[in-house]
């Protein structure tokens, strides 16, 4: 692996987001509460054993690898996925728009309630944690948003974009996508974002919005073992 991305969850915890980091040099995880991703340094034997004792019984923890994604002893696998990773070709121009505004603490319950229901992937109540989230509300109701998600030096992921069911074909989702990467952008970041490989709605819209594919990922879910 040569490029800071093609290890993203192992890179972030070690630049970025290293003060959010549990364990050590040999393997790292997110809080379950924030997010459930973690990886090893590597697949050797003494690499997957601190892994494996980075969670409790029950808890399980996400793994996204280039390669064959090694599950250590102990562990059962509870989903999988193919990731296509797509990255900026050129950065993308601020946008304004009144009716975006910035998510706080307060807004947490409904980002969640909104995750759960339109599943735009791994979303706890504590992502704010991770980056920036904004959104578009109607009658004080929460009804789109995107925010930021893994952070290494020079890239922001582009994360948690959704729109409720009920508000779906109005453009907001095309208009939180260019609000963060513009947003990315303008901190000197290149924006990138993962997307399931069977999405092909989604891939086509990003990459008329100016992303282009630049790798795919093998995510693995495993749960610990009671």
């Amino acid at each position: 692996m040569t490029h800071i991305l093609d290890r993203p969850i192992w890179n972030a915890l070690n630049t970025k987001h290293a003060g959010l980091a549990e364990g050590g040099l040999l393997a790292r995880r997110y809080p379950p509460s924030i997010v459930p991703f973690a990886a090893a340094a590597d697949n050797s034997p003494e690499r997957l054993e601190a892994l494996a004792r980075l969670p409790g019984a029950g808890e399980a923890m996400a793994l996204a690898e280039p390669g064959p994604v090694a599950i250590p002893d102990g562990f059962d696998l509870v989903g999988e996925a193919t990731l296509i990773q797509m990255i900026a070709k050129a950065p993308h121009d601020p946008v304004t728009d009144l009716r975006v505004a910035p998510l706080t603490e307060a807004d947490a319950g409904e980002m969640l309630a909104l995750a759960q229901l339109t599943k735009p992937g791994p979303f706890t109540s504590g992502a704010q944690k991770l980056g920036t989230f904004w959104g578009v509300k109607e009658d004080g109701r929460l009804i789109a948003m995107a925010g930021q998600r893994l952070r290494q030096s020079g890239f922001t992921e582009l994360s948690g974009l959704c729109t409720h069911p009920d508000y779906q074909g109005r453009g907001l989702g095309k208009l939180l996508f260019r609000y963060v990467a513009g947003h990315i952008a303008s901190t000197g970041a290149t924006a990138y974002l993962h997307v399931n490989s069977i999405n092909t709605g989604a891939i086509g819209l990003y990459k008329a919005l100016g992303f282009e594919q630049r790798w795919e990922l093998n995510l693995r879910v495993i749960k610990r073992q009671d």
